[in-house]
């Protein structure tokens, strides 16, 4: 097993009204970007080592982007999840990005689709890898987290505090024994998952990404929470892009039937079960992910990356149609697109 590759680089970007948001970078300067969302908890560097090292292989750059109160990004709390597109928006201008891919793992989802909603002329696909269904209004889904997370998110958002303090000491704590640690998760997890836990650099990935991101900081976990118990300010039927989704269908956090009711309302979703595995399963498809989101280019000089032709941009599927995963980006299967 090759070595976890390292950021290209990991910096802050300075926002118009003087927030901070961390960051770091994968891949070529010049690739195809893939603006890249952290799971709940996570930070800028919960990038799978399959994911770096295929980035730089495949021509992509990834911009893992903190939410505010982890790592580098300063604590700010939204009405709801749609107000992180906006500053997405002013990070992407910023970087001169006038097309770019979104992917979000578990608590990245919501916020990678409230990307696509914004912006869908930008935005030329969204990747969701075990993401969070919405848990109130008219495109909730039951079961899994949502009745957690619906309760009180206002009672949950003045325990930022509190919980912020607490975590940042456990982590802290844990870290000389952080080998003992994934061992003990890796027994509560589905086979699958403890498959992931056996590589020696997913494991590094998990430990650094974790030590790294709450090293000051954990508010990012309760905001989180507070916001996946609100409307997410877009109803699912409004998003325009193509979006792809990956799910285990032995996760006990985030089920499968969450995936399904994600592609059942999204008008031209792509679903993908995954058998036998969990919550961090969709991680080992990494490398599906980057096949799928290149397969959306028609033009390199819409993503500012080395030049030559792609394949033909996605068509929209009927209701009935939803479900059916495309086989990838080759000229015998751009039809399915």
């Amino acid at each position: 097993m090759s070595a976890l590759l390292p950021p290209r680089f990991e910096g802050a970007f300075h926002l118009r009204d003087g927030r901070d948001l961390g960051y770091a970078e994968y891949g070529p300067s010049a690739g195809r970007p893939l603006v890249w969302f952290h799971g709940t908890p996570g930070a800028r560097r919960q990038i799978p080592p399959v994911a770096r090292r295929l980035a730089e292989e495949r021509g992509v750059r990834i911009l893992a982007v903190e939410r505010p109160g982890i790592g580098s990004s300063t604590p700010h709390s939204y009405a709801s999840v749609s107000e992180w597109a906006a500053d997405v928006e002013q990070f992407c201008d910023a970087k001169d990005l006038p097309r770019f891919a979104v992917a979000g793992l578990s608590g990245g989802g919501p916020y990678a689709l409230a990307c696509a909603h914004r912006m869908p002329q930008r935005v030329v696909t969204a990747a969701i890898l075990g993401g969070v269904a919405p848990s109130v209004g008219d495109d909730a889904a039951a079961g899994g987290v949502s009745p957690l997370v619906r309760l009180a998110p206002d009672l949950v958002l003045r325990m930022r505090s509190p919980v912020n303090g607490l975590m940042v000491r456990l982590v802290r704590a844990l870290e000389p024994h952080a080998d003992r640690v994934v061992d003990l998760v890796a027994r509560l997890m589905p086979e699958g998952d403890r498959e992931i836990f056996r590589d020696p650099a997913m494991r590094a990935m998990f430990v650094d990404d974790l030590q790294w991101g709450a090293r000051r900081q954990m508010q990012a976990l309760v905001h989180d929470a507070a916001l996946f118990g609100r409307h997410w300010g877009f109803a699912l039927g409004e998003i325009e892009v193509p979006v792809h989704l990956w799910y285990g269908d032995a996760d006990n956090i985030v089920p499968v039937e969450h995936g399904e009711h994600l592609a059942a309302r999204i008008p031209n979703a792509f679903f993908k079960r995954r058998p036998g595995e969990g919550h961090l399963g969709g991680r080992g498809a990494a490398e599906e992910l980057l096949e799928a989101v290149l397969g959306h280019w028609s033009d390199a000089r819409d993503s500012r990356g080395p030049r030559g032709p792609g394949p033909e941009p996605p068509t929209r599927h009927p209701v009935a149609a939803r479900k059916a995963w495309p086989r990838g980006p080759t000229a015998a299967s751009r039809k399915a697109w």
